[in-house]
């Protein structure tokens, strides 16, 4: 076996994640950059490494698609092997796509997400998985299904290290870019560029065509070289900061406001506290309480917690009964003042500030609207022109409400108060509540529908919440054969 120098297959960005692996710091490497910076180069000579000085150690590679596996990884592995100088060490098989350490018969599995069953029954007959990498993360529909993979394959050992590698996606609220907000004791996060790769490993075609793209296009030459998120083009607040907003900070601040939604059905409540610095015009968001089914009781007394002094809340006026139990509790709150183009004012008030500093440890919901908030585009990909709101919880017009004096249909009942049978989720029974503030809220949107047994149908935009016998869900996530509460019976 020939003696081969780390210092020249792994480039100067990665040396400290090096580091980090042989200390066995953390277990999630979540390594992202643009084109060039040696991402993949570097976790396919890590794994191989790592399984030559660990005889029990295996390894999973995944792709979202499994057709992509050969001319990807695998034969990232074979260079990594052949540039280590080990190539008589490690057997080659196609079919299926394996690579065998031949001393101790460990192995290299390769696995596409689209066969979802030969990942849950991957097993070895020495060792287990100690390495896992997800090459192109992004591609993957999310951490819910990523989380699935690791706890079918993190068994039976007592140390893992998985990667994920990936080019970060344009879109700032794509689930890849969102997921890394939330800190992790447990998760590197590391960013490379080609800049900081030795000029002669990419040669010289590589660096002239980056340099032509930032030339002719700057804003593509940062996201596909320097693997910055550039956005879509869509966002709606392009002045979002998130980072720590210190103790020190909040003791200094001296404009401090609070703010309540009281969210609907299976929204959550949302209050949030912050500050307005009018000289720099900057708000700094520190504090939120964000959670679904929450009774009012138990919003107050944590609100409380908070707020110490009572000072004033600012509160969705939409909620004029709430409100006053909030008050009767022992809360200082008002409702906010609303008219016509009221929340397209604020949309612009906002996007006017210098920035919106959002502090993701103490608020990761407020960091997550904030960022994810994107205009929507019509049927031909154009943005669309008005903010979207996907909390509306549309019924279309026609939609039969069975208030006290009988079944009126919803159009009609605009600009309009009066009773409407519904159900108590506290004493879980029928009961009637008001109706107010019934408008229209939007035109040209996608609407569900859907059939029950008896032949009625319900239509409504995606995001309107359903109680089913398990529990609150959008109309768009009913399935066949979920079961819709129904209260006509009893009245």
């Amino acid at each position: 076996m020939k003696k081969v120098r780390l210092s020249n297959l792994i480039a100067p960005p990665f040396y400290l994640v090096h580091q980090d692996l042989k200390d066995e710091a953390h277990t999630h490497y979540w390594l992202k950059g643009g084109r060039g910076s040696t991402k993949s180069s570097f976790v396919s000579i890590e794994i191989i490494l790592g399984m030559m000085q660990d005889p029990n150690a295996n390894a999973v590679i995944l792709r979202k698609i499994g057709l992509y596996l050969k001319d990807s990884v695998y034969e990232q592995l074979i260079w990594a092997i052949e540039k280590l100088g080990v190539s008589s060490y490690w057997h080659e098989t196609k079919s299926p796509l394996e690579l065998t350490y031949i001393p101790t018969g460990q192995k290299i599995l390769f696995r596409g997400a689209d066969a979802p069953k030969k990942i849950k029954s991957t097993k070895f007959s020495k060792g287990y998985a100690k390495y896992i990498w997800y090459e192109e993360v992004d591609e993957f529909s999310g951490m819910e299904e990523i989380r699935t993979i690791n706890q079918s394959l993190m068994r039976g050992g007592s140390r893992f290290v998985v990667f994920y590698s990936f080019n970060p996606p344009k879109s700032v609220r794509n689930w890849a870019n969102t997921e890394l907000l939330d800190e992790r004791p447990d998760r590197l996060v590391h960013h490379s560029t080609y800049l900081d790769v030795p000029r002669h490993w990419l040669g010289e075609p590589f660096i002239i065509e980056a340099k032509h793209l930032k030339k002719v296009n700057e804003k593509a030459y940062r996201h596909e070289y320097l693997g910055e998120v550039t956005g879509t083009g869509g966002e709606v607040f392009t002045n979002v900061k998130i980072r720590k907003i210190t103790d020190e900070e909040i003791k200094r601040f001296d404009s401090v406001k609070r703010g309540l939604d009281f969210g609907y059905a299976s929204d959550p409540l949302h209050y949030a506290v912050c500050h307005f610095d009018k000289t720099r015009r900057r708000l700094y968001i520190f504090f939120e309480i964000h959670k679904a089914g929450m009774k009012n009781r138990k919003a107050v007394e944590d609100i409380k917690k908070e707020n110490k002094y009572n000072e004033q809340i600012t509160a969705d006026s939409a909620e004029p009964r709430t409100i006053a139990e909030f008050k009767d509790l022992g809360l200082r709150i008002v409702g906010a003042k609303k008219g016509p183009g009221s929340i397209e004012h604020g949309i612009k008030f906002l996007q006017d500030l210098e920035e919106i500093v959002i502090d993701n440890e103490r608020c990761p919901n407020t960091a997550r609207e904030f960022l994810n908030y994107e205009l929507e585009k019509d049927k031909e990909g154009n943005f669309r022109a008005d903010y979207p709101d996907k909390n509306n919880h549309c019924l279309t017009g026609g939609t039969w409400i069975n208030t006290v004096d009988g079944d009126v249909q919803i159009k009609d009942l605009v600009g309009t108060t009066g009773e409407v049978h519904c159900f108590d989720l506290v004493n879980k029974e029928p009961t009637i509540g008001s109706f107010y503030d019934v408008k229209k809220t939007g035109v040209d949107l996608d609407v569900y529908e859907v059939e029950m047994e008896d032949g009625r149908v319900v239509r409504a935009t995606d995001y309107h919440p359903v109680l089913t016998k398990h529990g609150w869900k959008l109309i768009q996530e009913l399935e066949v054969g979920d079961e819709i509460l129904d209260i006509s019976n009893h009245l």
